[in-house]
């Protein structure tokens, strides 16, 4: 293999710069030419390719984002558009791709792998952490450290005023985030796609930490079947109108930021193994990290399942919130 592309696609996530900067020197190493693609799949099917070196991926471990930006393509999930994608690859002498992103990524790398013969290899940036196949996704870390410092900087105010604070954060389908940030932040409940959010259990539990504590985090994944932050709020202020009630909804903010340690080195360790993965001759796999190691999840199976929820972390924040 002698030239290799990589591209960043669907939400960023703190850590893919360092995961990419991993990619470019590991093909270099190896005597390989590394194209660019500007904007994903996107970029793929518009010709957005840049030629890589060391110099180009200089500096960037420790930047938030990702300096190929990124973009979803509904175009790539056409066949003319994924046409137009392998035309532009086997134009720039592609011989491998490595796809930096989620779910819809190694969808779409899935599907295009049905009439192309190039192989792609993944590396899973994600925020959310909800990819069968790693303990860690890129970005994660990074993620749950903003959402705990918002959160202590919530209950700054909650205390000084006494107040109810529900705070929302991403997790449409997975309550990963919202389950570490809570325990790290010392949150008196978490509310999750996971589990059933039972409004009067949670009205009870309020009611009898009146007395024992000046401030109340909850905290609420914007997935929940309840219907997210302010509309648990509302029904809660509704059986406690004496509670003094905010909601903060954290937003992108936690997709930003500079990438923790942790997340510099998983991606960096993601990056090197997805290289020599394709140098391996592996396809359509996944590069993650379960036990410390390097593992290869083929693509339909990190998208089909998902991380499984700890019950005894939940059963854990109960019993630390009393």
């Amino acid at each position: 293999m002698k030239k290799i592309a990589v591209l960043t696609s669907g939400g960023d996530a703190p850590g893919m710069n360092a995961c990419l900067r991993a990619v470019v020197r590991t093909a270099i190493y190896h005597k390989m030419e590394v194209m660019g693609i500007v904007h994903g799949y996107d970029g793929m099917i518009r010709d957005e390719f840049i030629k890589m070196d060391e110099k180009s991926v200089a500096n960037i471990i420790h930047r938030g984002g990702t300096i190929l930006k990124t973009a979803r393509s509904k175009e790539f999930m056409t066949d003319e558009g994924r046409k137009k994608a392998l035309h532009n690859l086997q134009k720039y002498g592609i011989e491998g791709v490595v796809v930096i992103g989620g779910d819809g990524s190694f969808k779409g790398a899935m599907e295009f792998s049905k009439t192309a013969k190039i192989p792609f290899v993944g590396c899973p940036g994600t925020i959310d952490n909800d990819l069968a196949g790693t303990d860690y996704t890129i970005g994660y870390d990074t993620a749950i450290n903003t959402v705990v410092q918002a959160v202590d900087k919530v209950r700054d105010t909650a205390e000084s005023h006494d107040r109810l604070f529900f705070v929302e954060v991403m997790g449409r389908d997975s309550g990963m985030i919202a389950m570490l940030a809570g325990i790290g932040a010392g949150a008196e409940s978490i509310l999750i796609p996971e589990t059933k959010t039972d409004i009067q259990q949670l009205v009870e539990r309020l009611k009898n930490k009146r007395k024992t504590k000046n401030s109340k985090i909850i905290i609420v994944a914007e997935g929940d079947e309840a219907g997210g932050a302010f509309v648990i709020a509302e029904q809660v202020k509704k059986q406690l109108p004496d509670y003094d009630t905010r909601v903060t909804v954290l937003g992108h903010l936690q997709r930003g930021g500079s990438p923790s340690a942790m997340d510099r080195v998983n991606s960096s360790r993601m990056g090197y193994a997805a290289v020599e993965a394709l140098l391996k001759g592996e396809k359509n796999v996944m590069i993650g990290i379960i036990d410390k190691s390097i593992v290869y999840t083929p693509f339909e199976k990190a998208t089909k399942q998902k991380q499984k929820m700890d019950p005894d972390l939940l059963r854990m924040l109960d019993i630390l919130s009393i």
